[in-house]
């Protein structure tokens, strides 16, 4: 399966379930939002899943991008990336969890063709204060996929206080040979759509208030299902990121922060943002700094202005974006070779071995990053 026929299967299998589709169109979050980016499906109807209607009704599917800063130091595994896309599907006090988990086994064996043998899955077994997830066990066990029961990984909440709820986590194995251990004692398990349950709200205090009526929320790693589809051994692999991978004009060692930071930075301009010194747009400086600085490594005369026009295009299409791209790119660029031939001369007054001191003066006064720092000093 490649992207396309992914994602029209896991839309067309809900909408025929009654399931109406969300835009999931953007990385910028609702206006009063507090957060940077979107970081998940659920992100934007977080005040539907809290109790108001939704004018498309109560089941609803979509396919959003989403962005994470918390995993950019986990970018060049597997299967983590800044810019991700989830396939969600949501009940807003609809269905209740054993119904979504019934109907995802269905579209992971039957739409996906996923060998069941190859499942594992993981639920909440209870703690102090709430006990086992009987309906998510009792449900995976009528189906005959493998549980194992954990306490804090499948408990969600979207923050101390709020909604919360168990969750079970769908796994599937990427090993070579049959199946072993479990989700967590082997991470040849890889995890690839999350049903949450959300049955609680969590006051200041701790303690916990059943909702008067449950919502559950599911979202599905669409790299991560591909990879898995595609038989690959890293989202790097998949039809979706190999042009990326082939395309680039640079001969590197290991091209995957490149290929993810760049292809990051290409779909946050084009919802909009550009470079600067605080919020989104240092989000965004900080991804094209780190290319820049890994490109410059090596060569210091290579530039942004080679990357082939019809990557960034094809991805521009793909997410529903248009141009503008190039001209955010050469501008920063230009900025970041000014940054760095003033800071060769500040860092090259420095004698080694550079204290913490001296890398937290340096970024501090002149904006000079620790790993350019250290990039100066091997130049």
């Amino acid at each position: 399966m490649d992207t396309e026929h992914v994602i029209d299967t896991f839309l067309d299998f809900f909408t025929s379930r009654g399931h109406r589709r969300v835009t999931g169109t953007s990385l910028l979050p609702p206006p009063g939002d507090p957060v940077l980016f979107t970081t998940s499906g659920m992100h934007p109807l977080t005040p539907f899943l809290e109790g108001r209607d939704h004018p498309l009704g109560d089941r609803l599917v979509n396919v959003q991008r989403c962005l994470r800063t918390t995993d950019l130091e986990e970018v060049g595994d597997p299967t983590h990336l800044t810019v991700f896309e989830m396939l969600g599907s949501w009940s807003l006090r609809s269905y209740d969890g054993p119904q979504s988990l019934r109907w995802g086994h269905e579209l992971l064996c039957d739409g996906f063709g996923v060998d069941p043998g190859l499942l594992h899955v993981t639920v909440f077994g209870g703690d102090d204060q709430v006990g086992p997830d009987t309906g998510s066990l009792d449900t995976w066990t009528s189906l005959g996929v493998p549980v194992e029961l954990t306490v804090s990984e499948n408990w969600w909440s979207n923050g101390p206080t709020g909604p919360c709820g168990p969750d079970s986590e769908v796994f599937v194995w990427t090993g070579d040979g049959p199946p072993t251990g479990t989700p967590t004692t082997d991470d040849r398990w890889t995890e690839v759509w999350n049903h949450v349950m959300m049955r609680y709200r969590r006051h200041p205090d701790g303690s916990l208030t059943p909702l008067s009526d449950s919502t559950v929320d599911t979202g599905m790693g669409l790299e991560r299902m591909l990879m898995f589809l595609q038989g690959k051994r890293s989202v790097f692999e998949t039809d979706l990121l190999t042009p990326w991978v082939r395309g680039l004009p640079w001969d590197l060692p290991d091209n995957r922060l490149v290929v993810d930071h760049l292809r990051s930075s290409v779909v946050v301009i084009g919802d909009g943002v550009t470079p600067s010194n605080t919020g989104r747009g240092y989000v965004l400086r900080r991804l094209l700094r780190r290319v820049l600085t890994t490109l410059w490594r090596d060569d210091p005369d290579r530039t942004l202005s080679d990357l082939p026009e019809p990557l960034v295009r094809g991805t521009l299409t793909h997410f529903g974006q248009s141009g503008g791209v190039f001209e955010v790119l050469r501008d920063e660029e230009r900025r970041f070779r000014s940054l760095v031939t003033r800071g060769r001369t500040l860092v090259s007054r420095y004698r080694d071995p550079l204290t913490e001191q001296d890398f937290r003066y340096l970024h501090e006064t002149h904006g000079i990053p620790r790993d350019l720092v250290v990039v100066l000093r091997e130049m």
